[in-house]
């Protein structure tokens, strides 16, 4: 194992510990408690060979009174072990799983804290396998794996002093038997290292796999590609069986190595243990007692030794979580030191905006133009032209690569998210609903509303008839990602979502693409309304939007070609704006 891997994993640990202050909690009443546990252990072997030497083979023959006595203080000190190794345990499971509650909850809230070119650089299963697998990982290390390792310490450690006392020769005998495997360990400890991190990365992998087959089964139906769905499940699957089979047995040799220096420990101390006691230097009790202290030397070294190993799974989950929580959002809330949005209506500012994703080209160029407040705005171009992007950065989901947005004259990224998150909502192409009631659903932007403000704001959007229409209303179940409403009906909802919320900037990305076009004319009416008094950015894919609009704004190619009044923009018949209303006008007939 190289200087290199060792201060790597150090500071893995060292790292992973920082993070969880909450582990130290106690830990010298728990290390006092484990020192009892495992020095009442060594009470067998003494009370043995007092009972030998003293008892059995006293000078006038088997002394019971003297049996009897051993037998009720090693009973007593085994009473004594029993209770601390019991507290031992409840105060070890309870602050681990205390501090392990903390890393999983602030490695959830760090995932949020990523932006979305982040989130979508890995997959969504592999993210969820951080907050569980690794996590769990750690628990079950720390819980078991850690356990084990303060008592069979503590049981060492007792166990080495009363071997010396019996015997320092014997005790070299079962170090020298042991002294070669703390080579074969290390060996192993760095193959076990990349192996391990193998495991945790195949099994985020496999459960990205799932995932997406999962929430794709539709899909996977609806094109009969059940048998490739389940080879690349497979291909995860026996990827992760395989690493975890090199894994452990990469386990299994290091471990058959500690089971051969105990064969070897065990095998010396009776040879040379009879020789000592044939030339009158050990007694038959202390003899049999320290057979019994190699055995509980031997058993605490082997399973230190799967201990190691089992550190190797731990630290590579540990290091997994750590590459999230030490990840610097790329987006960040300026917090406290930030500003809020002035108050009132507001206006847009794009100055000189650029964006391009990560190794690829520019997806807006030299965007610069101002949305007074107050004004309804349609956004429009061809598929792929930087619509969306242009929302993303209005809501600050993603910042520029050059240039700045501004709202109401505050640079966007100085402005405080629960500021920026009360003021400005996004209603998504995709309207995700969360597995809970249409009116859960809908109190998400405003808790505090009641059942009979619901049902005023679904009239008030003309929605109340479609309501009404559903099994049971308000409270009626919507599913996982909102899946037992239609597409159309999930967008609704959250409309009336992005309502209730009554924010100051509204934008739509789409959001009336997938309602159908009776429910769409009513909806353009509601929202008419709705949007009176308040900025609003369409996203518009139904050039309808843009006919509403006080002015449409023209993306092609990620520049603005074009902006103005729909009546104005169709002037000119060669217009980019004039080909897309003439090809959509020619859809929609």
């Amino acid at each position: 194992m190289t200087t290199v891997e060792s201060a790597s994993r150090a500071s893995v640990l060292r790292r992973g510990l920082a993070l969880s202050p909450d582990l130290f909690t106690g830990l010298a009443g728990t290390l006092g408690l484990a020192l009892v546990a495992t020095a009442g252990r060594v009470a067998v072997p003494v009370a043995i060979q007092q009972g030998i030497d003293r008892g059995i083979r006293a000078s006038g023959g088997p002394d019971i009174g003297v049996i009897t006595r051993i037998v009720a203080v090693t009973a007593g000190v085994l009473l004594v072990t029993m209770i601390s190794a019991y507290l031992m345990n409840v105060r070890l499971f309870t602050v681990s799983e205390t501090a392990l509650a903390a890393i999983r909850a602030r490695t959830f809230r760090h995932i949020h804290d990523l932006s979305m070119l982040h989130q979508q650089s890995e997959r969504r299963g592999a993210l969820v396998s951080r907050v569980t697998g690794d996590v769990d990982q750690i628990s079950q290390f720390l819980q078991f794996g850690g356990l084990l390792f303060v008592v069979n310490l503590g049981q060492l450690t007792v166990t080495t002093i009363v071997m010396l006392f019996y015997s320092w020769q014997l005790t070299l005998v079962v170090f020298a038997a042991f002294a070669p495997l703390v080579f074969v360990v290390r060996f192993f400890q760095r193959r076990l290292s990349v192996l391990y991190m193998e495991v945790r990365e195949s099994v985020g992998a496999m459960l990205g796999v799932i995932a997406e087959s999962v929430v794709g089964a539709p899909v996977v139906r609806a094109y009969g590609i059940q048998a490739r769905t389940g080879e690349r499940l497979d291909s995860a699957i026996e990827r992760a069986r395989r690493n975890q089979f090199r894994a452990q047995t990469n386990n299994v040799i290091s471990m058959s190595f500690g089971e051969l220096a105990a064969g070897l420990a065990l095998g010396g101390v009776i040879v040379v243990g009879t020789l000592l006691g044939v030339g009158g230097n050990l007694t038959v009790g202390q003899l049999t007692a320290f057979l019994f202290l190699a055995t509980m030397f031997v058993q605490p070294v082997q399973v230190a030794t799967e201990v190691l190993n089992e550190a190797q799974n731990a630290i590579a989950g540990w290091r997994r979580v750590l590459d999230i929580i030490e990840t610097e959002p790329d987006v960040a809330d300026p917090g406290p030191a930030g500003r809020r949005l002035p108050d009132g209506p507001i206006d847009v500012t794009f100055d000189h905006v650029h964006f391009a994703y990560p190794d690829g080209p520019e997806v807006l160029t030299d965007v610069d133009l101002t949305v007074t407040a107050r004004t309804r705005v349609a956004v429009v171009g061809e598929t792929g032209s930087g619509k969306t992007t242009f929302a993303k950065l209005l809501t600050r989901l993603m910042d520029p690569t050059k240039g700045q947005v501004r709202l109401s004259g505050t640079p966007l990224d100085e402005i405080r998210f629960d500021s920026l998150r009360s003021r400005v909502v996004m209603v998504p192409q995709d309207g995700f609903l969360f597995d809970a009631t249409i009116a859960e659903n809908v109190r998400f932007a405003r808790p505090g509303l009641t059942d009979a403000d619901l049902q005023r704001s679904f009239t008030e959007l003309g929605l109340s008839d479609w309501l009404d229409s559903l099994p049971d209303g308000l409270q009626t179940e919507v599913g996982e990602r909102g899946e037992s409403l239609s597409v159309g009906e999930r967008q609704l909802v959250a409309l009336a979502r992005a309502y209730v919320a009554d924010p100051d900037l509204l934008v739509l990305d789409e959001a009336t693409s997938a309602v159908d076009p009776a429910t769409e004319v009513r909806l353009q009416r509601t929202l008419d309304a709705v949007t009176r008094g308040r900025t609003t950015i369409a996203i518009a894919h139904r050039l309808s939007t843009a006919q509403s609009a006080d002015e449409v704004i023209v993306v092609d190619r990620g520049r603005v070609v074009q902006r103005g009044p729909h009546a104005t923009l169709l002037t000119d018949p060669t217009s980019i704006y004039a080909r897309l209303y003439a090809s959509w006008l020619e859809q929609t007939r």
